[in-house]
């Protein structure tokens, strides 16, 4: 099976091509842009199936990142997923950007539990915590640095996510650390969804609202009849 993984959680726009039975990537394509994903995704993609020799008749599922991350990247690529899976009639399944950063944090340090911490700002962290066989035992959720670094320390985790310099900084401890991005590789996704195979529809895990609000100010008062 082959399989189409797409990131858009944070500021990567990233597709890539996986042969799940060889075991081998095809091809990848990937953009640092911060903003714009929506804009980008669908060249990115034709670029990376293009560099696999791959079409969309030959793809098996599609992979897809939902966050924790950017609220609006994580639509653009969950939305993506979907609609593609739709139209190919194959699964589309969701790989979260924690479950992600821990499995490379494993595979770096076997046989040890992983924190993964994303900073969220706001002194919040996003976490989740796996234990040495890689089998989820807290969140994702979110959390204050403090209970981050608590929550390291009595499991002697190793680190993994942008939030690891800042737990271990204030832990005073040298821990173990993994990935220190905000996500992981793509083809970590790829690789962990065809593990995973088809379950629910994938959606954006978001875990706290959206910063932006609407101003009171230009809010209609609403008219009595």
């Amino acid at each position: 099976m082959k399989v189409l993984a797409i990131d858009c959680a944070a500021s990567l726009c990233a597709a890539c091509v996986y042969d799940a039975a060889a075991g081998q990537e095809l091809g990848r394509s990937v953009l640092d842009l911060g903003k714009g994903h929506a804009e980008h995704l669908m060249a990115v993609i034709a670029s990376a199936m293009e560099a696999g020799a791959a079409g969309y008749p030959d793809l098996g599922a599609i992979a897809v990142s939902v966050g924790p991350g950017s609220f609006t990247g994580l639509r653009v690529g969950v939305s993506t997923a979907r609609g593609l899976a739709l139209a190919l009639r194959v699964p589309a399944i969701g790989v979260t950007t924690l479950e992600a950063l821990a499995a490379e944090a494993a595979t770096a340090f076997p046989g040890r539990a992983v924190l993964a911490a994303l900073d969220a700002g706001r002194e919040e962290i996003h976490a989740a915590l796996y234990d040495q066989m890689s089998v989820l035992t807290y969140g994702p959720a979110v959390t204050t640095l403090a209970d981050a670094v608590a929550m390291a320390m009595d499991h002697s985790s190793v680190l993994a996510g942008s939030a690891a310099t800042q737990i271990a900084t204030l832990a005073g401890h040298d821990f173990n650390i993994g990935p220190r991005t905000a996500t992981a590789d793509i083809l970590t996704y790829a690789r962990l969804a065809a593990v995973k195979g088809e379950g629910e529809r994938p959606k954006p895990l978001y875990l706290r609202g959206a910063d932006a609000k609407p101003q009171a100010g230009f809010i209609l008062s609403r008219q009595k009849t």
